[in-house]
């Protein structure tokens, strides 16, 4: 099995460990949680757990890195983890979960924009039909086809697409702090550290819970930042790490709505209608056509 497909398969798991967000912010949601407490408890224990594991992955020295990455991870962490966390919370406020989740989904574009601009990549004609696809894919999956909340007002478009491009920069800046070959798990623990103390500072988010340090809710927590936080994390940059176009990353991590549909009908008893599953196959069908090669072996992209 070569690298790339061994990134292939890490971003793809990646996407399936955050598809069981839907599944942890409803159980601390009944615990009383709000969404910015969640989010944060969700980086707090990641970044702890990261921290450990990085530890004893790769020993102390993992965590000396050069400026230009320490640079990437603070946008990392205020950009696509603080400043996302805030706009996704806020655009499920304004516009409903239906088409906040149809906004997000525009990510894919954004990050094969700046892929083009920053690395020079090119959109070849497969990629021309896969981010269609996708972006059509991942709403009809995370909707239903329900846009019964479809009348947006123009502020709420903005931070519903703001959502989508500051979730698409986790791949174009995750790849930039990779550049000096440092460790992808000290990566991952920078960006959930600073994205922890940007949404602690602007945020503070155990203001808005009435029992901050429950049991239940800490354990909840805990859970949620080893699952789709920790683990999450480590596979995403291990594989970035190694992947030469990044266009492809979001794409591939879209198995995210696919596998929180099957979740949500198993563990909460949604509704899985056709619109869903022709959801899905779009899904399933882009990412194939993103992984596929060209008949000529495409170049290095500049770095």
């Amino acid at each position: 099995m070569n690298s790339e497909l061994k990134s292939f398969i890490k971003i793809f798991s990646t996407g399936c460990l955050w598809g069981t967000i839907g599944l942890f912010v409803k159980l601390m949601e009944e615990q009383g949680s709000s969404s910015s407490y969640t989010g944060f408890l969700r980086l707090f224990f990641g970044f702890l757990l990261l921290a450990v594991i990085t530890l004893i992955a790769d020993g102390p020295k993992a965590f000396r890195i050069g400026k230009r990455t320490l640079f990437s991870c603070i946008l990392l962490g205020i950009v696509c983890q603080g400043t996302f966390n805030i706009l996704y919370s806020t655009s499920i406020s304004v516009n409903g979960m239906s088409v906040a989740s149809v906004l997000l989904y525009t990510a894919p574009i954004f990050t094969a924009l700046a892929s083009l601009l920053l690395f020079r990549e090119k959109l070849n004609h497969l990629k021309w039909i896969a981010l269609p696809v996708n972006v059509v894919g991942c709403a009809l999956t995370a909707t239903g086809g329900n846009f019964s909340a479809a009348a947006i007002a123009p502020l709420g478009l903005l931070i519903g697409v703001g959502a989508g491009f500051t979730y698409g920069m986790t791949a174009v800046v995750g790849r930039i702090a990779m550049k000096e070959k440092s460790s992808p798990l000290a990566v991952a623990t920078y960006n959930l550290f600073f994205g922890c103390v940007f949404i602690a500072t602007v945020h503070r988010p155990w203001r808005t819970v009435e029992k901050p340090l429950d049991a239940k809710l800490l354990l909840f927590g805990a859970l949620f930042g080893l699952v789709a936080t920790a683990l999450a994390y480590a596979l995403y940059f291990s594989g970035l790490s190694k992947i030469s176009e990044t266009s492809k990353v979001p794409v591939i991590a879209s198995v995210e709505p696919v596998v929180a549909t099957v979740i949500g009908a198993a563990a909460f008893g949604e509704n899985i209608n056709a619109v869903r599953i022709v959801g899905v196959v779009l899904v399933l069908v882009s990412i194939l056509l993103f992984s596929m090669k060209r008949g000529k072996k495409q170049k290095e992209p500049s770095e």
